[in-house]
């Protein structure tokens, strides 16, 4: 019998939501791994909608459930309804939506809030002695939740102009965390906390070492399930 997973998402596009590669590349890796997938997302309204065409805000409201509905091909529900007990691992792919939904690191770095149910979802995993996996963005998660877990977010230096957000690194290690550097093809296992990090698009490489790198956090989840 596959591993039952939950994927948490954020949204639909990367400025406002869930990185859309990056839940994609999840969702085939952990179908490749013969996981029993059930997706979730928190309903509230999105901080900001953002037009991807353009890059400028917009001015419409949308709401994080209904918009990670399209990437769920409607098969979601909502966050509230996830038992950590019907569950092996959570996962949460990347994108602004994670930094702007799920918590407000977008606005308030270090000094963020998490969202209160996917606080609870984070503690509830981790009580249970279950794996956490995340990527790009998403290792603030842990770090704001789990102070002194070892995450990562890539390099802690803009490496040949690929980390330009190496700064997050900085501000993960502030709050009493190790960041641990890592290439894109790569993850992280902290196999106290039983925490799986990957880079993802926080690095500038080929789609296909991100779908990769997102592999290897997919398949140490598994593992550690």
């Amino acid at each position: 019998m596959g591993k039952r997973v939950a994927l948490v998402l954020a949204g639909c596009g990367v400025f406002d939501g869930s990185e859309i590669h990056e839940a994609s590349a999840a969702l085939v890796h952990l179908s490749r791994g013969g996981a029993e997938v059930k997706i979730f997302a928190p309903n509230i309204e999105q901080r900001d909608v953002v037009n991807h065409l353009k890059g400028s805000p917009s001015e419409e409201k949308r709401n994080v459930l209904v918009e990670s509905a399209r990437l769920a091909r409607g098969n979601i529900q909502d966050l509230t309804e996830l038992k950590a007990d019907e569950f092996d691992a959570v996962i949460f792919p990347g994108g602004f939506g994670v930094a702007k939904n799920l918590c407000s690191w977008a606005v308030d770095g270090k000094n963020c809030t998490v969202n209160e149910h996917v606080n609870s979802t984070l503690q509830a995993f981790h009580s249970a002695k279950k794996p956490i996996g995340l990527c790009c963005i998403s290792p603030v998660l842990a770090a704001k939740v789990f102070p002194g877990c070892e995450v990562t977010v890539g390099q802690d230096k803009n490496v040949d102009g690929r980390f330009p957000d190496a700064e997050t690194a900085c501000a993960i290690a502030e709050l009493g965390c190790k960041h641990i550097c890592k290439n894109v093809n790569e993850s992280h296992v902290d196999k106290a906390n039983k925490i799986v990090t990957t880079c993802a698009f926080m690095c500038k490489a080929p789609l296909h070492e991100i779908f990769d790198g997102i592999g290897t956090m997919v398949q140490e989840v598994l593992k550690l399930a």
